[in-house]
Order: structure tokens, then C-alpha cells, then sequence
């Protein structure tokens, strides 16, 4: 197998690729046998390796890093979605342990706190008055930094809280740390984040949201009012990131976990995602693409009896949902090879109507066959950041973030590298049609058109019963898109579509240390590609607790 581009192979020798699946072909062969086991045909194994094999179906991160692991060590699960399930001194103990379980396991976490009681509310038992939520929050974020997941990487951590706690205004405003200055340096806390990645803050590994229910759709509807809450909340959103929007209505309205890039969503205590994308750039054929639904399909369902899992309740919690998180990548590289805009499209349609069918009548029939528990939920959208990369696609439903960018990362010495990259779906229109760089929509181009953006997603998640993890990108705050005038106009286009979706973030141009992706014009991209470069700053310490550029 050749990768698209040299990025996409770096990404796989550094993250992927381990004794035993040393190859990308090896990895597909060993994964397929240790998922799918003695569970399907001979030929059905060989056609779902040559679907890996081809990258036009990519199992989640932790398949691809732990194929061929000894048996005990396949953790095959993305993420962990956790409770906080009373208002107890005995579940905040609890919850830490489930936390620390999961994340020792290579899993991310995903926790929803707001069964505690708010900050300073009296305490029966002790006398005392509570720590409240976003004190535990904090906490799980310090366990998060002293737990590198699965041994190998930084921990993945999501906590939510509903908007109407009465701690909901503290956890909008605990990641401005621009407002925390650290003593004798002349420097707020964000400013040394910019600079020195590592340094503690408050829910610096932790991406948080707020979750609205039927409560606050019915004011909205009968009123047209969005409420206090949640503009402020858009304005976080808009000037630093976070937090973002769940939504959980009717239906849905108890599905307030999340994992941790919140694409899979439950009510129940320590229910698992378990995932795997479609990479829709590769199909040109629709019959084409129904089989690998199928195939892909049979392989998550496969995926939830094969996985080893971090302690009972998981295994029980598994059994009965058996969640399926079939995803799709490359949409937008799909469109632009069609010579359409972001949008949906009446063959779109089709295609996801095909998607959302095949994998419903797929894994109803091979549950029956299996004799076990139909997956509560089959279909959801992942960012896919690493495995996008890998396959030199466009991730998610995401639109291209930009024709060329810098792409940042963490090495394995907690070094900052980084390469010049020029997006392989925008190079491969710029090759085919003559296309200028210029002239390819991305990401920064719809913070001019928003609703677009909006709406997109609005229409995709029309055929996914879990969520789309997406992200809205601005430019920086104070610019002339992203401004005190234009939160009003954001909300009520939020608010507008709402009814229609299951979750929101917004990323604002350099709101955040350690930013991994940054625009740059083409032809300096162009110029370096397959360079890496590492990044250094001049460095200076700051009370004893990290670096940071002088």
C-alpha cells in the first residue's frame, strides 16, 4: 500500500505501526483476524482486509494501534462515556476510579457531572459545604495529565454539565486564562500556555460543554429568546473555544454522555465508542459503497465482542447497547471531485440514505446471527484527525481547514514537530482541473458563510442516530467576522438549527496553546513539504512548574 502522501506514511510509522503489523497490509490482515475472528466467511475476512487495505474503511485509532496485541491488551475502544451517577462522597471516589481504569486502558474519556450539587451547598453528613462539579472536573483534568493513556499518548478527557446547574456560568468562564496572571512573571496564564504546551491550567486537557434539553428548546421555541446562559455561551465559544453545545432533545433527551470528541452519545454509566470511518473519496460507485457499508458494519458489530474492556460494568453495559459508531471521512474531497460547493447534494442524499439502511439492516441481521443485543446506535461521525491524515483525505465531514497549513504535533519526547502540508484532496483538484489554489472553498473561507457551515450539518445528521463531531472554524477573536457585533447574529443561527443536531464547537484562530493546525499560502507549503521541523523556543522557568519562551 502506498500513502497518498509522506505525511500519511509518518503517521503511521509513529503511531501505528508496531512489531507484528509493521506493514499497513500486515496491520489489516492482523486486525481482521483478531476482530472478526471465526465469526464470518473465509471470503467475507479477505474482502474487509482489502477494504482496510485499499483505505476505503479505517477502523478507529486504538484498532489500528493495538492489532496484534496479545489478547489481554486489545483495547479496541476508542473512548469510555461516564456518569457521575449520585451526589455522593462514595461516587466522587468511584468516578476517579473508573477515570484512571479507563484512561490506563489507551481509552479517552467522556463524563457528565451534573448530578453534583453546586459549590458551597451544605453537606448533610459532614457539616461541610460541597467542592461542586467543576472542582471534580479539575480534578479528573490533574488525573488526565499524570495518566499518559494506554501508557503512549495524552489523555483525551470531556466533561459536560447541564445549562441549568446552578455552576453552569463558573464552568463558561474556568478556561479563561487569560484573566490568571502568574505571580512575578508579568505573564497571564495563557500567555504561558502559548508558549510552554505542558504548563497546568484549569481543564487544559478537558474540552467541556454545556448540555441543553427540552426545557431550553421549549423557551426558545414559545419565545424566540435564546436565555443569558446561552449567549454567553456562544460568546466563550467564539472568543476561546469552549465550551461547546450539547444537545439532547426529546427522544435523545436523557443521551447527555458524550465520549470525548462527542460523536457517541448514552445515558448509561460506562457504555463504550466504538469506531470506524468510511473514507468516501475512494468510492466513485454506489453499489461499491453499500458493500463496504455492510462490510464495515460486520466488522464494529464483530468489534464488540472482541474488545477487551477495563472492568466489568463496561462489558456489561457493552453487551446490552452494543453501540456501533460507523463514520465517513473525505465528504468534502467527495464533493469537490463532483465540482460541487459545501453543501448537500441530491446524490448525497442518496448516498447517505444508502449509509444509513445498509448499516440499520446490516447489523439487525447479524445480531439475530450472533444472538445477541441489536447496537443501540449505529452510525456516528468522528473528527478522524489521525486516520484523515493517514489517508490524505479530508477528515469527518469536516471542510477542507485550509489548501496548505502547518501541521503541529507532540513527538514521542513531549517535543513539538511540525511539517508544511498541502492538502491532498485541494492537490489533486489543483492537478486534474487546473483549479488555482485560490479558488478551493475551505474551512476559513465559510466563516464568511456560516449558516452554510451550519446547515451542512443540520442536513447530515439527518442519517446518524448517535452525533457529528464538527467544528466550526473563525478567525481569530476581534476580527471583523468574530466580534462583541456578531455573537447575537451567531446565536440565533445556532439556536435556528438546533432542534436538527446533537452537538456544536466552535474553534477560534489561535484561542488555544499548542494549536495543531495552522493556514499558510500554498507556495510555502509547497516548497517544504516532507520536511520535519522541530519546534524550539528560547525557555526560562516559571516557579518551579514548567517552561516557557522568554
Amino acid at each position: 500500500m502506498t500513502f497518498r502522501n509522506e505525511f500519511g506514511a509518518t503517521i503511521f510509522q509513529q503511531k501505528y505501526a508496531h512489531q507484528g503489523a509493521e506493514t499497513w497490509e500486515e496491520l489489516a490482515g492482523a486486525l481482521v483476524e483478531n476482530v472478526v475472528q471465526h465469526r464470518l466467511p473465509k471470503d467475507t475476512k479477505e474482502a474487509l482486509t482489502q477494504l482496510i487495505i485499499d483505505q476505503k474503511f479505517l477502523p478507529g485509532g486504538r484498532y489500528l494501534a493495538n492489532a496484534n496485541r496479545p489478547a489481554d491488551a486489545r483495547f479496541f475502544n476508542n473512548c469510555f462515556l461516564l456518569k457521575a451517577e449520585e451526589d455522593t462522597r462514595e461516587d466522587w471516589g468511584d468516578l476517579s476510579k473508573r477515570v484512571e481504569l479507563c484512561l490506563t486502558s489507551g481509552g479517552g474519556i467522556g463524563v457528565d457531572y451534573s448530578v453534583y450539587r453546586e459549590k458551597g451547598a451544605p453537606l448533610g453528613r459532614t457539616g461541610g459545604v460541597a467542592s461542586g462539579p467543576v472542582s471534580k472536573m479539575i480534578m479528573i483534568n490533574d488525573i488526565g495529565r499524570a495518566i499518559r493513556q494506554g501508557g503512549d499518548r495524552r489523555s483525551a478527557i470531556y466533561g459536560s454539565l447541564s445549562a441549568e446547574h446552578p455552576d453552569a456560568e463558573t464552568l463558561l468562564y474556568v478556561k479563561d486564562w487569560d484573566k490568571i496572571e502568574i505571580a512575578g512573571t508579568g505573564k497571564s496564564l495563557a500567555d504561558v500556555k502559548e508558549l510552554d504546551f505542558n504548563f497546568p491550567a484549569p481543564l487544559d486537557g478537558t474540552n467541556i460543554s454545556l448540555n441543553y434539553g427540552d426545557k431550553w428548546l421549549a423557551h426558545y421555541n414559545r419565545t424566540g429568546d435564546v436565555g443569558s446562559i446561552f449567549r454567553q455561551n456562544v460568546r466563550q465559544a467564539m472568543k476561546s473555544s469552549e465550551p461547546g453545545f450539547s444537545f439532547n432533545f426529546g427522544a435523545k433527551s436523557l443521551e447527555t454522555l458524550r465520549n470525548a470528541c462527542c460523536e457517541i452519545t448514552s445515558s448509561d454509566d460506562s457504555d463504550v465508542c466504538n469506531l470506524g470511518s468510511l473514507n468516501m473519496s475512494r468510492f466513485d460507485d454506489i453499489e461499491d459503497f453499500r458493500e463496504a457499508v455492510e462490510l464495515a458494519t460486520a466488522f464494529l458489530l464483530c468489534g464488540t465482542m472482541s474488545s477487551a474492556v477495563p472492568y466489568d460494568k463496561v462489558e456489561k453495559t457493552r453487551g446490552k447497547n452494543r453501540r456501533l459508531g460507523l463514520g465517513l471521512m473525505g465528504v468534502h474531497e467527495w464533493l469537490i471531485s463532483r465540482g460541487e460547493r459545501y453543501e448537500m447534494t441530491d446524490e448525497l442524499h442518496a448516498w447517505m440514505r444508502i449509509y444509513e439502511a445498509t448499516s440499520d439492516g446490516t447489523a439487525k441481521q447479524l445480531a439475530n446471527r450472533f444472538s445477541v443485543n441489536e447496537p443501540a446506535g449505529k452510525r456516528a461521525i468522528a473528527p478522524t484527525g489521525s486516520i484523515g491524515i493517514l489517508a490524505g483525505t479530508t477528515t469527518g465531514i469536516e471542510p477542507l481547514f485550509s489548501v496548505a497549513y502547518k501541521r503541529r504535533w507532540l513527538g514521542p519526547d513531549d517535543t513539538w514537530q511540525y511539517q508544511y502540508v498541502v492538502d491532498s484532496a485541494a492537490q489533486s483538484v489543483i492537478d486534474m482541473y487546473g483549479v488555482e489554489p485560490e479558488q478551493i472553498e475551505s474551512a476559513l473561507d465559510l466563516a464568511a458563510d456560516p449558516e452554510r457551515r451550519v446547515k451542512f450539518q443540520y442536513e447530515m445528521q439527518k442519517y446518524v442516530d448517535h452525533a457529528i463531531s464538527s467544528t466550526i472554524n473563525l478567525p481569530a477573536w476581534g476580527s471583523d467576522l468574530n466580534n462583541d457585533d456578531t455573537v447575537d447574529d451567531y446565536a440565533a443561527l445556532i439556536a435556528k438549527y438546533a432542534h436538527g443536531l446533537r452537538g456544536l464547537t466552535f474553534y477560534a484562530d489561535g484561542s488555544r496553546g499548542g494549536q495543531p493546525l495552522t493556514s499558510v499560502p500554498y507556495s510555502e507549503a509547497s516548497n517544504q513539504q516532507g520536511i520535519t521541523f522541530i519546534e524550539t523556543h528560547d525557555m526560562c522557568d516559571i516557579s518551579g512548574g514548567g517552561t516557557c519562551g522568554s
